[in-house]
């Protein structure tokens, strides 16, 4: 390859001696990266969505592909987030379709040493006569004077920045119908 046809190849020439003095366009454009496309051309659809960790409220558009997410980003759109996401926004892509995410339920009874796969109804079922269980051993009808308490001290709630505000709205009914005081929500990111 001659030294003419090297440097003719070198971006700061081209910017230096073509049509594109900043840099911007043509001049810094190598034969690979003129081929490359985003990767959200090739979407069947975009959907509006909201980012699921903390209470902002980001607008998220997820860009899928049959019927798998192939990405998802900030909507400039939004008024809230005008397109910008923070990391963990950012990345909820993983929350979808990570290698890591969890596809099945995973139980470990008391004092094993093993995990057990159960399904997701006989699950559910535990989940509800634990939460049966505990408020029915926690309930406390009157106190010591006999005023009329009608709650359980055997459940509580800790919500983390993975809730947003409609989700705490829902945990916070569920918890008061269920008689529970103890409801609280950290949702510092």
């Amino acid at each position: 390859m001659g030294v003419k046809r090297w440097i003719g190849r070198w971006p700061v020439y081209r910017q230096l001696t073509g049509e594109d003095p900043l840099g911007r366009g043509k001049a810094a454009q190598s034969p690979r990266s003129a081929g490359l496309a985003p990767r959200t051309e090739s979407a069947d659809r975009v959907v509006d969505s909201i980012c699921p960790y903390c209470a902002v409220g980001c607008a998220q558009r997820v860009f899928v592909k049959d019927e798998q997410v192939i990405q998802i980003e900030g909507n400039p759109h939004s008024p809230i987030s005008r397109g910008r996401l923070c990391p963990k926004g950012s990345a909820s892509k993983q929350l979808v379709t990570g290698p890591q995410r969890v596809q099945k339920v995973r139980y470990r009874p008391p004092y094993a040493t093993e995990w057990q796969d159960l399904d997701l109804d006989t699950a559910m079922d535990m989940v509800a006569d634990r939460v049966l269980d505990a408020r029915r051993r926690g309930w406390q009808d009157v106190d010591e004077a006999g005023k009329t308490l009608r709650r359980t001290m055997g459940l509580a709630s800790l919500g983390g920045a993975t809730l947003d505000n409609e989700e705490n709205y829902l945990i916070k009914k569920l918890f008061t119908a269920l008689g529970a005081l103890q409801v609280e929500n950290q949702a510092r990111i």
